[in-house]
C-alpha cells in the first residue's frame, strides 16, 4: 500500500509539472470576432479583463510557467547610450525588482487583420524600478561614475506597445508566437534616488545631484528614456511571449485563421 501511495504521489507531481496550455477557454476571457464591427472595443475589454486576472497572480497555471508578475525580478540589464545630447551613459543594472504592472489600464487593443500583430496602448499609474546600478558617463552635463542602490519611481506612464506575432499550431489549436515587441513610453512625473553616485567620500555632491535630477525631472526622463524603454520592453516581451503560448489565440479572436490558411503551405 505504501508503494502504491508513493506511485500515486509521483504521478500527481508529474501531472502538475506537465501543464502545457489551456484546452478549454477560462471564464475570465471574453472572445471577440475580428471581422465584426467594434472589434477593437471588444478586444480592449477582453485584454483588460484577461491581464487583470493573470497579472494579479490569480491563475496558478500561469504563475507556474511564468513566475510572479508583480513585483517582477530581472537578473541583469545592460544599457549603453552615446548618441543623446542629454546623456552619454553606460550602465549595468542587476537584481532588479519591477513593480506596478498589476495596476495597468488598457486604453486600446488593436489586432491587424493582415498579420495579426497587435497595437496596444496602456497606462501604468505607478511604475517602479529598484535594484543595484553601476554607472559611468554624463547626464545633464554632470559627469557620473558610481555604484550602489537605485530607485526610479514613475507616476502615470503611458505605454504604446507594438507586438509582432507569428501564428503557430499546437495540438489542433492556433497560438500567438510573439516574435518582436517595441514600446514607446511617456512619463508624467518621475523621482529617483541613486546612492553613492560619486563614491562614499562624496555624499554631499551625491545628495545635491539627486536633488537636481528630481528638480529637473523632465530633462532627466529624456536622458533616461532609452533605459526605461529597454526595461519595459524586456519585461513585456518576457511576459507576453510566455503567456500567449499557454492560451490558444482563438480564445481571444474567435474567428482567427489557422497558420495554414494565413500563410499557406510552407
Amino acid at each position: 500500500m505504501r508503494l502504491i501511495g508513493l506511485l500515486l504521489l509521483v504521478c500527481l507531481i508529474n501531472s502538475s509539472l506537465s501543464f502545457e496550455y489551456f484546452k478549454e477557454k477560462p471564464s475570465y476571457i471574453k472572445s471577440c470576432k475580428i471581422y465584426e464591427p467594434e472589434f477593437t472595443k471588444c478586444s480592449t475589454e477582453s485584454i483588460q479583463r484577461f491581464l487583470e486576472e493573470v497579472f494579479t497572480g490569480k491563475v496558478p497555471e500561469v504563475t507556474e510557467v511564468v513566475g510572479k508578475f508583480d513585483p517582477l525580478h530581472l537578473d541583469e540589464l545592460n544599457f549603453k547610450q552615446d548618441n543623446n545630447d542629454a546623456a552619454s551613459l553606460r550602465a549595468k543594472l542587476t537584481d532588479l525588482q519591477i513593480s506596478g504592472l498589476s495596476r495597468f489600464q488598457i486604453t486600446e487593443s488593436r489586432v491587424s487583420k493582415k498579420d495579426f500583430s497587435w497595437l496596444t496602448k496602456l497606462v501604468l499609474p505607478k511604475f517602479k524600478i529598484q535594484g543595484h546600478y553601476k554607472m559611468d558617463g554624463r547626464v545633464l552635463l554632470l559627469p557620473l561614475k558610481g555604484e550602489g542602490q537605485m530607485v526610479i519611481d514613475i507616476d502615470t506612464m503611458n505605454v504604446t506597445m507594438r507586438t509582432k506575432t507569428r501564428l503557430i499550431e499546437k495540438g489542433g489549436f492556433t497560438f500567438y508566437n510573439v516574435t518582436d515587441l517595441k514600446v514607446d513610453v511617456d512619463a508624467q512625473k518621475m523621482t529617483s534616488q541613486f546612492d553613492n553616485l560619486f563614491g562614499s567620500n562624496n555624499e554631499e555632491i551625491s545628495r545635491s545631484t539627486n536633488e537636481s535630477f528630481n528638480k529637473n525631472w523632465r530633462d532627466f526622463v529624456e536622458a533616461l528614456r532609452p533605459l526605461i524603454t529597454d526595461t519595459v520592453n524586456k519585461v513585456m516581451f518576457t511576459l507576453l511571449s510566455k503567456v500567449f503560448l499557454i492560451y490558444p489565440a482563438s480564445f481571444f479572436v474567435e474567428d482567427i485563421p489557422t497558420p495554414q490558411k494565413l500563410y499557406g503551405k510552407e
